[in-house]
């Protein structure tokens, strides 16, 4: 073992993670990864029920928002019934408990999403009136902004039911995440994957991250060789715009930054985001970009967020559809 790692024989370590098959597969391979790091540590899974998995009849907006997947795992992190928790950094609310922070971010997998029909190989291929299903507010405007023809519609459950629902007809198409679908294996031939510039990711999207109790040195020691500099800047800007927009699940917001050309490096290069507010119902899009240095994310992506919050002016993310 290194020495500059802390020892882990006999060591324990407890991820709290929810229950659905990606969850689990990403909860899997934090655990593979840091068994890798630490010979002799002992990882336990942990499965938590959270609300957003009990209610899977209903809008995510209509429940309460961001924090559905995330609340219960944080409650058992202060409790001290797990050591670290595991979440899709799209799920995790603008502010996190006291106490708590994200202290790791895996290597980011391709942010975009993908569009799988069984009569159509992208949104423009749709007839007039066709429905797409999704509980994500972010795709709905954009789809309605794109083609307010469409009709969109519901559609909940974890990435196999809902690619189910589709196969039976319960919409002509849906939008899923590719991150998602590389880590349960199932990407190759799903659909077909939407340019940034069509769909624009959640805020986010594609990243895992490791939250744990800020006090807990140990933990932080642990889990600090899998953070992913370049990852932390992209996901630092995205969710600096989210806070600046006081963003959650109600509210239609995507961003994406990326490092310009092809090498991210060590993180330090140059940043180019995106950020885009809606209405729910697609009616009215403003979007803004920014680029700079990686050193400065946080900066851009409030900086991003506070220009687009002038610009949609008072009770623009009050408005209903």
């Amino acid at each position: 073992m290194n020495a500059d790692r802390p020892s882990a024989s006999g060591a324990r370590l407890r991820i709290g993670t929810r229950g659905s098959p990606l969850a689990l597969a990403q909860s899997e391979s934090v655990r593979a990864a840091l068994c890798a790091l630490h010979p002799g540590l002992e990882i336990e899974l942990e499965t938590i029920r959270t609300t957003g998995d009990r209610f899977i009849d209903r809008d995510l907006s209509e429940i309460g928002g961001k924090g559905l997947f995330t609340k219960e795992i944080e409650e058992a992190l202060i409790a001290g019934q797990v050591d670290i928790a595991v979440h899709s950094m799209k799920d995790v609310p603008t502010w996190l408990p006291a106490g708590l922070g994200i202290f790791c971010l895996l290597e980011r997998e391709d942010p975009r999403d993908v569009f799988i029909s069984p009569v159509a190989s992208g949104l423009g291929g749709l007839e007039p009136g066709a429905t797409v299903g999704t509980a994500s507010l972010r795709r709905k405007a954009q789809i309605l902004n794109s083609r307010p023809d469409l009709v969109v519609v519901p559609l909940r459950g974890n990435v196999h039911t809902r690619i189910e629902k589709i196969k039976r007809g319960e919409a002509d198409a849906t939008l899923l995440a590719l991150a998602g679908l590389k880590r349960l294996g199932i990407a190759e031939g799903a659909g077909t994957v939407l340019a940034t510039d069509e769909m624009l990711p959640a805020v986010g999207q594609g990243a895992i991250g490791i939250e744990c109790r800020a006090e807990d040195a140990r933990v932080r020691e642990l889990i600090a060789p899998l953070n992913h500099a370049p990852t932390v800047a992209r996901v630092t800007a995205e969710r600096a715009a989210l806070a600046a927009l006081d963003g959650s699940c109600r509210t239609p917001i995507a961003a994406l930054a990326e490092f310009e050309g092809a090498d991210e490096g060590d993180g330090a290069g140059a940043l180019a985001l995106k950020v885009l507010i809606a209405k729910p119902d697609g009616s009215v899009l403003f979007d803004t970009r920014r680029r700079g240095p990686a050193a400065e994310a946080e900066a851009m992506g409030r900086d991003a967020g506070e220009e687009l919050r002038k610009t949609a002016g008072p009770g623009f993310f009050d408005a209903g559809d």
